[in-house]
Parts: structure tokens; C-alpha cells; sequence
């Protein structure tokens, strides 16, 4: 498998989780949203949209991290980390990187 390099990708917060806490808000992108965000990133690389796996929603801040697991097409496991670049009301930029 290529590894590929870091990208970086919007993901609109249309289907995410919104929740008031007093005068916050809290806002996540659902796991399934960043998996399948993270595959169709890759897959103009990698020449297929590999599977990816995430253990819980991504906290829309800046900074965040979170380590998910790729599967590429041979069937090895490879931990792909996402982190939140940018947070504008309710688009969130993240990167994702594999190695």
C-alpha cells in the first residue's frame, strides 16, 4: 500500500450531533461522517476508498485528535489520525493522516 501523505478536507456538519449545555454548543462529527469522509480523501491517492473505522465522534475543535484504523486492500491494518484544522459554525477542516 502507498502511504499517503496528510490531506486535509471540509466536512459539513449537516447530519452532526448538535447539543445545547447552557450558553454552549457543542458540536461533533458523527464517527461515520469522518470515516467516510476520510475514505473518499483517499481514495484519488490510493486508487480505491479504503475502510475506515473511528472508536467515536470527532469533537469539532481545533487541535483534536483522534486515531482511527484503516484497512487497505491487502487486509492490513494501518492507524489513520484525524485532526481538526479549522472549525467555522458548522464546517470542520481536518486532516488525516496514515502511517
Amino acid at each position: 500500500m502507498t502511504r499517503p501523505r496528510m490531506f486535509a478536507f471540509p466536512l459539513a456538519l449537516t447530519a452532526a450531533a448538535l447539543a445545547l449545555a447552557g450558553c454552549s454548543l457543542d458540536v461533533s462529527v458523527p464517527a461515520s461522517d469522518v470515516e467516510s469522509q476520510a475514505a473518499a480523501a483517499l481514495e484519488p491517492q490510493l486508487g480505491y476508498a479504503p475502510e475506515i473505522s473511528c472508536p467515536d465522534s470527532l469533537p469539532a475543535e481545533v487541535g483534536h485528535t483522534m486515531v482511527c484504523e484503516l484497512t487497505d486492500d491487502t487486509g492490513a491494518t494501518h492507524d489513520a489520525t484525524i485532526t481538526v484544522t479549522e472549525v467555522d459554525g458548522t464546517d470542520v477542516n481536518f486532516d488525516v493522516s496514515v502511517g
